[in-house]
């Protein structure tokens, strides 16, 4: 493969221009789709699953399509947007709404597929939806066949294909035959893979000239070449093109052909595939695709562009769902480099905590948090206040005023930060649910105050309280532990720290650890919070926060260099309070002053306790409340910010 196959100069490395809508994968694997009773909602469409899953691995991937003027829409937005993918060629289309699909796995090979594709937006993409300058902004342009198969998007591939001749960007075929979107099968017969018909085959054959890479399957490339033969069907789609042809051939890999069609498939290049537990077979032409692609656009041979595709097609018939499975560059690292093949990738540990960490993940800035996630604090106060314990949920309402205040003047004076909260869901669900969606950071308790060992809110089945938490909230767990504690207590509280540590790991969610150690345990050695971090990740809990007590200069370097090392991913520290005097968190902020890993300070009573003693007791009102919480924060975030210059 020449150097020179690319234009160079190029903003984008890849437009694709197809499917994009939302799949609604069944959750209960096995069952008929008649008996599924949850879905998990993902983006898909074979387009955008290739811009996906190549914008993950680094190329800079552009989508071209339609979505409606709805929630779906939306979504598949910020669903790009956030793995880097190039969005602004995206149309909104107000008249249709987002396509959808929904997919049952009944096993590794049945998957009851049903297209919600009537008048869908992304199948309304018109010619003069296609910006001349904008395809040649890009070294290739990809197609599926979908986007051949009426009038309307037909139309557009050919204005985008006449526009990439034009400027020399590289032309691919993704052949996706799906004959349901042909009208060939039932219109809830998502699944059929192939029916041969003339018409199409000589529909595609039209096409097939213009393009420089070809990629199908066995049924896909007999749908092209109009045969029942699948060296039969090559030839005669080579007679038509000079194109690179690419045959995907399941799990044994695939094979690559650039001239003459062999006489046997096995006389040319084979590629094998790598073998792995099948999940469902879903998703993996399009986890194929941008693997080959993040090879193939940076010139890479014919080996390792396929060594990238069979890996991608692998991890993702693993996995539940297609685009989110898609695997980064540091999964396929891990991979490669394995001293054992990795059969199951779901049963991986590292592979499984590298494919949540080492995605796109939202950047925080210095994080300025009030906890008020205190239960057993504010239910005495009101008690002390002759109140009924429905004002402590009334009173966190007007604490979200107080941070919205704050985010405010942040704003106003230019400062780069984040505001973020921690409340509880007995008395602060109102609260969570006014701040989820604006982009703070948002966590919530999970254990019982107080508990020692460590027990559980909602009981020992954690993982059964997740199901129903916004994604983007993150849990908080405070363990008092000391790594001197005597052998049954310790270990029963690490147990429990595992087992939460696993149900986030499934669930998705980010995990918060606090980690204060007993003041009353006769082992008082300055260490102790380090050995207590370092003994946890001996374990193979890697939380993505930790929340400790201030500490030394000299500390922080240890713990700094501790958690770099065992935890490259690890999202930071934020400092607690607990009820200190501000000019005492204000000497904890200038020791952490040069921290590498302390991103800010989550802290509660400080702020809270005495506003609140006196708007429980009705000394106050709101508005009195609201400013007095606000200035103290307000003075937290200047000493954090005098000590960090």
């Amino acid at each position: 493969m020449g150097q020179t196959r690319f234009a160079s100069g190029r903003q984008l490395d890849l437009i694709c221009l197809g499917r994009l809508g939302v799949d609604l994968y069944a959750q209960q694997v096995g069952a008929r789709l008649e008996d599924v009773v949850s879905f998990a909602k993902y983006l898909g469409g074979s387009s955008a699953n290739i811009a996906f899953g190549t914008a993950r691995l680094g190329l800079r991937s552009a989508m071209l399509s339609r979505v409606g003027d709805d929630h779906m829409g939306r979504f598949l937005l910020e669903s790009l947007a956030r793995e880097g993918c190039d969005v602004s060629a995206i149309k909104v289309d107000p008249q249709r709404l987002t396509a959808m699909v929904l997919l049952g796995l009944k096993d590794r090979e049945t998957f009851p597929l049903v297209f919600y594709r009537e008048n869908c937006a992304d199948m309304a993409l018109r010619a003069e939806d296609i910006g001349e300058a904008f395809i040649a902004s890009s070294k290739a342009l990809l197609i599926t066949g979908t986007h051949f198969s009426t009038d309307g998007v037909y139309q557009a591939s050919l204005r985008a294909l006449e526009y990439a001749e034009r400027h020399n960007v590289r032309r691919v075929l993704d052949i996706d035959y799906r004959p349901v979107l042909w009208g060939l099968t039932g219109k809830a017969d998502g699944e059929t893979r192939f029916v041969a018909d003339q018409n199409v085959s000589a529909h595609v054959q039209k096409i097939l000239p213009r393009f420089d890479l070809i990629v199908g399957t066995e049924e896909e490339f007999l749908i092209a070449g109009g045969g029942d033969d699948l060296l039969d069907a090559l030839r005669t789609v080579r007679s038509l093109t000079a194109a690179t042809l690419v045959v995907k051939l399941g799990p044994q890999g695939c094979t690559v052909i650039h001239g003459a069609i062999p006489a046997r498939l096995e006389d040319g290049a084979l590629y094998p595939g790598v073998q792995v537990e099948v999940l469902n077979v879903l998703g993996a032409g399009d986890a194929f695709m941008s693997g080959f692609l993040s090879g193939w656009l940076e010139d890479a041979s014919d080996e390792r562009c396929c060594q990238l595709a069979n890996a991608c097609g692998g991890l993702v018939v693993s996995r539940h769902a297609c685009a989110p499975a898609m695997p980064t560059r540091a999964e396929l690292d891990y991979l490669f480099n394995s001293p054992v093949p990795i059969t199951r990738p779901d049963q991986d540990s590292t592979l499984q905590r590298l494919h949540q960490v080492s995605v796109p993940r939202k950047a925080w800035k210095q994080l300025f948090i009030f906890a008020f996630d205190h239960r057993g604090q504010l239910v005495e106060l009101a008690q002390k206040g002759g109140r009924e314990l429905r004002a402590i949920g009334q009173l966190k309402q007007l604490f979200i005023q107080a941070v919205e205040r704050v985010e405010a003047d942040l704003r106003a004076q230019g400062v780069e930060a984040d505001v973020g909260l921690l409340a509880d869901q007995r008395f602060g669900q109102d609260s969570l649910n006014a701040a989820t969606g604006r982009g703070w950071w948002v966590a919530r308790p999970v254990e019982v105050q107080g508990s020692r060992p460590l027990a559980f809110e909602h009981g020992r089945s954690i993982g059964s309280n997740l199901i129903a938490w916004p994604q983007e909230q993150i849990i908080k767990c405070l363990v008092q532990y000391h790594p001197d504690d005597e052998p049954l207590l310790r270990l029963e509280q690490e147990a429990q720290i595992k087992g939460l540590y696993q149900a986030s790991q499934v669930s998705g969610h980010e995990l918060l650890l606090e980690i204060i150690p007993p003041k009353d345990h006769p082992s008082t050695h300055p260490d102790v919070l380090y050995r207590a971090l370092k003994r946890l990740y001996n374990l193979g809990i890697f939380p993505a926060w930790w929340k400790i007590e201030a500490q030394s200069a000299e500390q922080w370097k240890r713990l700094d260099e501790l958690i770099e090392e065992r935890d490259p991913y690890c999202r930071g520290v934020v400092l607690l309070g607990l009820n200190a005097p501000a000019a005492t968190l204000a000497e904890g902020f200038r020791q952490a002053g040069n921290s590498r890993t302390c991103r800010g300070f989550a802290v509660g009573r400080t702020i809270f306790h005495e506003p609140s003693r006196a708007w429980l007791a009705s000394e106050i009102d709101d508005e009195t409340l609201i400013r007095r919480v606000q200035a103290t924060f307000v003075e937290l975030i200047d000493a954090w910010r005098a000590a960090r210059g």
